[in-house]
């Protein structure tokens, strides 16, 4: 990076730090993108007059509220509710929404950020923003998740519709969440619309929208394998998390011929050396979805693994990584210890789950790396395509559906590649995907002037 470069990238980030203090999420959010994209910028002088990235950082909307409910023994609790759309210049608003007490501003700002390159990756007309609340819905009941929910769609209907801004799950919010949501939406506005996605399969989902996140980063993850003659095919890998995502990245990298050996939870990881097979799957399925326990159970079912309280998966031997957990899960020391003990490639299910002294590590090993935007945005791609099935009234078949998923993900990839490559030949994933991401949007706000 020359100088003039460096002096736009360190100026545009303490502009934004003095205005957005305390966000730290969302300042390293920020400082991925610009760090890979300000040659392109800087190259562009126009990009700099018109002011596209300091207009791209800056939430077009942000809507706070409050959200009371009731608690089963008649105790009323207040939350803090969050939307945050931060650019609609490709298409109407578009991400999940989280449940979780780790919920805040900066949180929010930062995945609605990185979902606006996410969903310009995909190529499907989507903007980029996200929501949720400090409310966790661990230990609640089903008619305390309901009532909440109820409360927090009574504010949120009024600034989302089909052409405007449509949510989907995140953590903390399932097929049981949504369901809620939507009641509440349609009870509402009397109006059976595609509003949120992730929906059941009798009221308007998309099939393979619950396997399409995990999936989706296991087809990346096949892509960047495939440009160093390898595959999932005889390959140790370790997931982080026991939810969605990791539950379906485990099924497909086994389907592929891979073996497994840990998933965890906020408590601690399981290690099964002999693999979560299909059978095991099933059960941490049944365990974590339906009747909602800790992955420390798995133990009790398979006594040949072992659980590691308050310990993160990635000191485990393997060949494939897959953190699908929750954001800054591998630092440093944990990036080291997989680059020590072999691991060669590291592909994201969770969003922004390696810190950035982590990613230099990865990057500087020349391992295959890539940033969530990237690996995971096969949810959102399916979300997409349910928005479609809804608008025009009709339902793919699976089959379909994981076609269109599988095209889309080696688009990304194939796009990754066309911006990433650097001169020694290695593909820089994080550059690759953001500039492509970044260009679409940047394009797009200027053919649209100042608005």
């Amino acid at each position: 990076m020359d100088k003039f470069t460096r002096n736009y990238v360190d100026g545009f980030m303490a502009e934004l730090i003095a205005k957005n203090p305390g966000e730290t999420e969302f300042h390293q959010a920020v400082r991925e993108v610009v760090e890979s994209v300000a040659p392109y910028v800087t190259a562009n002088p126009y990009l700099m007059d018109l002011k596209i990235l300091e207009r791209m950082v800056e939430p077009e909307r942000v809507i706070m509220f409050r959200v009371p409910w009731m608690d089963d023994r008649g105790e009323i609790h207040i939350n803090k509710g969050y939307r945050v759309q931060m650019n609609s210049s490709i298409g109407p608003y578009k991400g999940g929404i989280r449940f979780h007490s780790s919920v805040n501003l900066s949180i929010m700002k930062f995945l609605a950020f990185e979902q606006t390159f996410k969903n310009s990756l995909t190529t499907l007309p989507m903007g980029g923003a996200k929501g949720g609340s400090d409310f966790s819905p661990r230990g609640k009941s089903d008619a305390e998740v309901m009532r909440f929910c109820q409360s927090f769609m009574t504010e949120l209907q009024r600034h989302i519709g089909p052409d405007t801004d449509v949510p989907a799950g995140d953590i903390g919010v399932g097929g049981r969440e949504v369901g809620f949501l939507f009641g509440q939406y349609k009870r509402l506005r009397d109006e059976f619309t595609g509003t949120l996605t992730g929906k059941g399969q009798n009221w308007g989902g998309s099939l393979m929208r619950p396997e399409a996140t995990g999936y989706g980063a296991c087809y990346f993850a096949q892509e960047m394998l495939a440009t160093r003659g390898k595959s999932f095919e005889g390959q140790t890998v370790v997931i982080s998390g026991a939810g969605n995502v990791a539950q379906y990245a485990a099924e497909k990298a086994t389907a592929l011929g891979a073996k497994v050996v840990t998933l965890s939870d906020s408590d601690g990881f399981i290690y099964d050396p002999d693999g979560i097979s299909v059978e095991k799957l099933g059960y941490v399925k049944k365990l974590k979805n339906v009747i909602r326990g800790r992955i420390k159970e798995y133990v009790k079912e398979y006594p040949s693994a072992q659980y590691f309280e308050h310990q993160r998966p990635w000191g485990i031997s393997c060949d494939i990584a897959m953190p699908c957990a929750t954001q800054n899960e591998i630092d440093a020391d944990d990036a080291r210890k997989l680059v020590d003990n072999g691991c060669y490639c590291v592909a994201e299910g969770a969003n922004m789950p390696t810190t950035p002294e982590a990613i230099a590590i990865f990057q500087n090993a020349k391992l295959l790396y890539s940033p969530g935007k990237a690996s995971n945005a096969g949810g959102v791609a399916t979300s997409g395509l349910e928005m479609s099935q809804n608008s025009m009234r009709l339902k793919w078949t699976a089959e379909e559906v994981d076609e269109k998923l599988h095209g889309i993900m080696s688009d990304i990839h194939s796009a990754c590649v066309k911006y990433g490559t650097e001169e020694d030949g290695y593909v820089n994933y994080v550059k690759g995907a953001n500039i492509a991401g970044f260009i679409k949007v940047a394009n797009s706000m200027v053919e649209q002037g100042l608005v």
